[in-house]
Order: structure tokens, then sequence, then C-alpha cells
């Protein structure tokens, strides 16, 4: 049986740093909204002898995904890994200062989507032997200027911690993990000028991840 990694925020950063690392076990499914930033991700799995199919979606479009999860069920009947690392890196800003917009497209794609997302993909990951979901912690949450990253970030980790304590004895099994400071394009807005070569690379953090739940 295929093994199949579905990856939600593929195009860049840690999702694609996954997506390569599995690729080398599993078929991936790489979704995110850049087509360009996929067919590259795709290229780089491709050279290391691995296969992907590219889901350019937006996962705050519950039909598109509705669709994405039936299509995988209808080719393989199973997801063995989700890696949720899709999110929306709001500005820092005052709290007294928070875009609506802002704030509106953090609580859609952090909280909303992944609420949404989570029933989904729930039944993929039961129909495999030990299917496994996967967060990635980020606790900014109260932290000044991070309003709107902070708050819908610990909004997403709440689902996972739920669901996470709700599968212990059924199923799939829950990860949150807590990734060290990498270069990624989220780190450069909230810290602009830091010095990127202190910090861990992606893929290198990627297989510690991956190791540390025996994957």
């Amino acid at each position: 049986m295929t093994k199949i990694a579905l990856i939600t925020g593929a195009s860049r950063g840690l999702g694609a740093a996954l997506a390569k690392t599995l690729a080398q076990t599993h078929h991936i499914v790489a979704v995110a909204k850049t087509t360009g930033a996929l067919e590259e991700l795709d290229d780089a799995i491709q050279a290391q002898g691995g296969q992907a199919t590219l889901a350019p979606l937006d996962i705050t479009d519950a039909q598109a995904m509705a669709h994405l999860c039936l299509s995988i069920h209808d080719r393989w009947g199973h997801v063995d890994v989700w890696a949720h690392t899709a999110i929306h890196a709001a500005p820092l800003t005052p709290a007294a200062h928070v875009d609506g917009r802002d704030w509106e497209k953090s609580v859609a794609l952090n909280a909303t989507a992944t609420a949404t997302l989570i029933p989904m993909v729930s039944p993929l990951l039961l129909a495999a032997p030990g299917g496994q979901a996967l967060f990635f912690d980020d606790p900014r949450a109260g932290e000044k200027f991070f309003a709107s990253y902070g708050a819908t970030k610990a909004a997403q980790m709440a689902l996972a911690r739920s669901w996470a304590a709700e599968t212990v004895n059924t199923g799939p099994k829950v990860h949150i993990l807590a990734p060290r400071p990498m270069p990624t394009a989220t780190r450069a807005r909230f810290f602009p000028g830091e010095d990127r070569a202190a910090l861990t690379p992606p893929d290198t953090e990627a297989a510690r991840l991956l190791n540390s739940i025996g994957l």
C-alpha cells in the first residue's frame, strides 16, 4: 500500500522541507496557493526519486478541500501523515491597531480552516494503519504586537490539543511539535534584521521533528 503524506502549506519553509523529507518514503500530496513554488517543490522531490501530487488550492476554500479529500479517498483510500503548516502571519501591530482585514484572514486561515480540515482528514487518517497528524506550535499569544497571529495561532493549537486528547485511545495519533527558530519568510516578517545564519535550516529541522516521532 502506497504511503501518503498530505502537506497543507507545502510551498515553502517547514512545509516544503517536510514534503521533501517525507518524499523518501511517502507519495506527497502538496497543498498551497502558489503554483510556481509547488512546481519547484515537485522538481526537488523528483530529483531525489520521489513523487508528488500538486494541489494549488486555498485551504480556506472548504468546498475545494472537501473535493481534494474525496479525490485522495477515491485514489488511495487513506492518508498516513497529515502535516499542517499553513499559516497567515499578520503584520506585527499593537492590539489597539489591529487591521480588520488582517484579523479576518488570520481567523479564516489559522483557526477556521483548521477546524474545517480536521473532520475532513480524520477519516483518511483512520483508514491508514497508524495514521498521524502533525501540528506545529509557536506560542506568541499575549506577546506585545502579536495580537492577530498570537490569538489565532493559539486557537489553532487549542483545536489540535483537543483532538489529540480525544483520540488517545481511538487514533489517529495527533502530535503537537515545537520547531526551533528557522530562517523562514514568516519569521523574517516578525524579526527583521535577525542573524538568519544562526537559525536552523528548515530541512534540518524537518528531519529532526520527523525523527522525534519515528517518521
